[in-house]
């Protein structure tokens, strides 16, 4: 019994040790991505702050329709959008600002239909949250400060 105890336990720590790499190296990822956008002489390749303009941009471009919303009135204009490459998937990036900081949010269809609650967190001076709600997983990337990102992701 013991033994079984034991194998259990290590088969559960295992598991939780390889979803914590995975979820760092996709952060990785992910930032790599934002700061690539950064280099670019644009940050979207459809530049609109009417979702009504983004959304459409997208069809025929990735399997998904993703959720675009105008957050101007709150204080996070949408500048637009583009395709991007993460996790080995072509995935939709909305670009929103605040102030002069340039904000990426990446998403794409979630593995599973579960909801998460928001994980922030940050490397290479970056802060970012992820998410998965409504069957999409979310990434919130800036250098803006973690409160105002965290703000923009409970607008989203």
């Amino acid at each position: 019994m013991l033994v079984v105890v034991s194998g259990l336990s290590g088969l559960i720590g295992w598991q939780l040790s390889q979803s914590a790499l995975e979820t760092r190296r996709l952060e990785r990822d992910v930032v790599a991505a934002h700061v690539r956008s950064l280099l670019q002489d644009s940050t979207v390749q459809v530049a609109s702050s009417e979702s009504h303009t983004v959304k459409p941009w997208f069809n025929g471009r990735i399997e998904f329709a993703p959720t675009v919303k105008d957050l101007t009135a709150q204080g996070f204009p949408l500048v637009g959008g583009r395709l991007d490459f993460v996790d080995n998937r072509r995935i939709a990036a909305l670009v929103y600002k605040r102030r002069q900081h340039v904000i990426n949010i990446f998403l794409w269809p979630a593995d599973a239909q579960h909801r998460s609650l928001p994980a922030p967190s940050q490397l290479q001076g970056y802060n970012t949250i992820t998410w998965t709600s409504g069957g999409m997983t979310y990434w919130a990337i800036s250098d803006l400060n973690a409160k105002e990102l965290a703000q923009l992701q409970a607008l989203l």
